[in-house]
Formats: structure tokens, C-alpha cells, sequence
């Protein structure tokens, strides 16, 4: 029996000109890996990372690292998650290449998402890359 896969949300993002990717992220269960986005999983998950962000706003001003794909939710095996996920964070947050990550990141994801939201629209899931 393979693990299930981890939605992961996470964020590239710079504070005060300091990278950061700070990230969120639960088990899936079959139903939900099963199913079109991650619902309301991928918006709790959204949720929880942007007041992680507000709260660290302290430390300087907030910017996007990558545009628009700065805020993503990927669905990862488990394994890339332990074994993958946190090297890349590592490389990127020293000073890697933006592209670099995000194709790697690409590569690894089952399913990814751009998180997006419009004035007077929910929060919502554009399949990228």
C-alpha cells in the first residue's frame, strides 16, 4: 500500500528583501486525491498560510517572489514531501533559482494549483503549471 499523498500550500515570498517559503500542508485521503481541486482542504490549508504571512508582516515589508505563481498548493507523495521538499526549500531560500524551484516543485507535484481570488469572488484553484 503506497502513502496517501500531502497538500501542501505554500508560499515564495520575501520579507524585508529576505526569502522566505513558508508552507502548510495535511494528508490527503483517497476521496479527496481523488476529486477535480482540493476544496475546502486546499482553502483551509490557503487560510491557515496567509495569517501565517500577516503575522510575520512584522519583520518588513511583504512581496511575492515569483509573481504569480508565489502562492501555490501541490499535491506531493508523501516521500517527496520528507525527502524532496525540504532541500528544495533549503536551495531556494539561500539564494537558488526562482524557475529552478518552480519547475522542480513542477516536476515532483501529482496535481498543483495557483491560488487566486477576485474582488467579490472565493478563493479558487487554476491548475498549474
Amino acid at each position: 500500500m503506497t502513502d496517501a499523498p500531502y497538500l501542501v500550500a505554500l508560499a515564495l515570498v520575501e520579507f524585508g528583501g529576505k526569502r522566505a517559503l513558508p508552507l502548510s500542508g495535511k494528508s490527503q485521503s483517497a476521496a479527496a486525491a481523488d476529486a477535480i481541486d482540493p476544496g475546502d482542504d486546499g482553502r483551509t490549508l490557503a487560510l491557515e498560510l496567509l495569517l501565517r504571512l500577516w503575522q510575520r508582516s512584522d519583520e518588513g515589508p511583504l512581496q511575492r517572489a515569483a509573481g504569480d505563481p508565489s502562492l501555490l498548493l501541490v499535491e506531493l507523495p508523501m516521500e517527496s514531501m520528507r525527502d524532496q521538499l525540504p532541500q528544495l526549500k533549503a536551495n531556494w531560500v539561500g539564494g537558488g533559482d526562482t524557475e529552478a524551484l518552480l519547475s522542480s516543485l513542477g516536476d515532483l507535484a501529482i496535481r498543483a494549483w495557483r491560488i487566486t481570488i477576485a474582488k467579490y469572488e472565493p478563493v479558487s484553484f487554476m491548475a498549474w503549471p
